[in-house]
């Protein structure tokens, strides 16, 4: 049941007599507190915050002698008590609540300054589990709680950078703070705590293996840039930051040089950077991205090798592109990327070669990662639906840990396994309905995205015959190729398609009523089909 309100209204103005300052994050503490002091503020604090206070010569209350009660079990119990909570709560135009703090001798704060033990960046570190859990802290998010609800009454700050607000306020308005501050203030604390919640949740899910999808979930995160717009002009957009360690990413990178990024580049960045580090550092490889499916990747000796036959299988496509490397990106490799207009390179590492060849674009976003994403690591994929949101695990399967079944009569040559690890690879990466045609650890033509799994491999072909022309082949690169779906043929015409084409051999989850059908064509035109088991399936 619901408990019932007094309908008692909050004043607009509320002057400031008395503060109570509690925080982690010290920046910017002493010049607010001296301020607060120089209007006649009077300061009550806890800890170390008293500590630097007093050591910059303010007059200071210990919160203990508010309590009567000192600060026990190495902190952890310091202002959980009524004399705090209460001058937190009460609301000072009720007659019930002012007889409560006057037979108990409370007295209210007007000004709450508390920010948070940091938790995210210890828990992001390599701390210790009992260290972690050290860190959580308790008596501030209550204080921040309680101040919030009652900001009909009480401002609070948890972020260094409101000092000023507040202060300009406190000057135009003869020492009091406005409800309209106080309002913003408030919710701006709650997103704070649900925030510090959030991480608190993840990583017990994590470090602690409790469930992930429980009966209540937690979603938050900290800004880490205001975006110009969305997909489109019209939406407002910005990049949030989980509070745990973060993988590294588009999201987290070094901007090296060039503009801003936009809501558009972070997400194809990452999807750039996400396939690419499918394939470690064993071998140099680059992916180029469009619209979030990749439109050239490939292998080679060197990365500048691995680049060219990237861009060789849809040179169109890849024109104001993305580009992802997954090793320290070389000064040939950059000169060759300039050749062409290009949005975002981003790399583990940039050499001082490649930076100066860069700096010439400098409206080309340059990304340095210090790592790659581990494509086996857990984590969470969330999706809007109407009326609330879809939550799975991160797609982690690789195709190095399927169990591989030939179906066909024939088995894959050494050379073909090789390119059907490849192609599947690339596959887990591009939009369904996915077609992959591979060659020589290169990719040779991409269909993406369609409603038909069909229409998906006759563009890649397309896409491959055009590629041919451009380079002034003889023939389309995917004859003697190889072929992945990231799903099952439902038809043997997906199939029979990628067999005219030229695939020779192809890989494919299997799984459809009609495998037998599929197998059947296959080996009708000699073709390897290998069976993974497993579907990626990218929507």
């Amino acid at each position: 049941m619901a408990i019932a309100s007094k309908s008692i209204a909050p004043p607009d103005a509320v002057p400031v007599r008395r503060a109570l300052l509690s925080v982690s994050d010290k920046s910017g503490l002493v010049p607010f507190a001296a301020a607060l002091a120089e209007r006649n503020i009077a300061l009550v604090s806890t800890g170390g915050t008293r500590r630097a206070l007093a050591e910059a010569g303010l007059a200071v209350t210990d919160i203990s002698e508010v309590t009567g009660f000192p600060e026990i079990m190495d902190g952890r119990v310091k202002t959980l008590h009524p004399k705090v909570h209460g001058g937190l709560l009460a609301v000072r135009n009720d007659p019930d609540h002012r007889a409560a703090m006057e037979e108990h001798a409370i007295e209210g704060f007007d000004l709450v300054v508390v920010n948070l033990y940091p938790f995210e960046e210890v828990a992001a570190g390599d701390a210790d589990p009992l260290t972690v859990i050290e860190n959580i802290d308790i008596g501030g998010p209550a204080m921040v709680r309680a101040a919030a609800k009652n900001h009909g009454h009480v401002a609070i700050v948890t972020d260094p950078a409101d000092y000023g607000a507040v202060l300009g306020q406190l000057d135009a308005n003869d020492g009091a703070t406005g409800l309209d501050l106080r309002r913003r203030l408030a919710a701006k604390a709650f997103k704070r705590t649900a925030s510090y919640d959030a991480a608190i949740a993840r990583w017990m899910e994590g470090a602690l293996e409790a469930e992930p999808f429980d009966v209540h979930d937690a979603l938050g995160g900290t800004l880490a840039a205001t975006l110009r717009y969305g997909e489109t002009p019209h939406p407002a957009a910005a990049l949030y930051l989980p509070g745990a360690a973060a993988r590294p990413g588009a999201a987290t990178a070094t901007i090296l040089q060039g503009k801003a990024l936009s809501y558009n580049n972070i997400n194809d960045t990452d999807a750039a950077f996400e396939l690419v580090s499918e394939f470690g550092t064993e071998r140099p490889a680059v992916a180029i991205i469009k619209h979030a499916n990749p439109c050239g990747v490939a292998l080679g000796e060197t990365l500048l090798d691995a680049y060219r036959a990237a861009f060789d299988c849809d040179r169109t496509s890849a024109f104001g592109g993305i580009v992802a490397v997954n090793r320290t990106l070389d000064e040939e490799t950059a000169r060759a990327m300039v050749d062409i207009f290009t949005e975002v390179v981003i790399a583990p590492e940039v050499s001082e070669g490649a930076r100066a060849v860069f700096a010439a674009k400098p409206n080309l976003r340059l990304l340095e990662t210090g790592g790659l994403a581990d494509p086996r690591a857990a984590g969470h994929m969330i999706r809007p639906v109407a009326g609330g949101y879809l939550k799975q695990d991160r797609d982690a399967a690789t195709v190095e840990a399927m169990d591989l079944r030939v179906v066909t009569a024939r088995a894959p040559e050494p050379d073909e396994m090789a390119d059907l690890h490849f192609a599947f690879r690339v596959a887990k990466h591009v939009k369904s309905n996915a077609i992959v045609y591979a060659r020589d650890g290169a990719t040779v033509g991409i269909g993406a995205g369609q409603m038909s799994r069909v229409d998906s491999s006759r563009i890649a072909a397309r896409k491959a015959l055009d590629a041919a022309e451009a380079l002034g082949l003889a023939e389309p690169r995917t004859k003697g190729s190889v072929v992945a779906s990231d799903a099952f043929f439902p038809f043997a015409d997906g199939l029979v398609s990628a067999i005219e084409a030229g695939a020779r051999a192809v890989i494919q989850p299997g799984g459809s009523i009609r495998d037998e059908e599929v197998t059947a064509a296959a080996d009708a035109a000699g073709v390897a089909m290998v069976f993974t088991g497993v579907r990626h399936f990218r929507h």
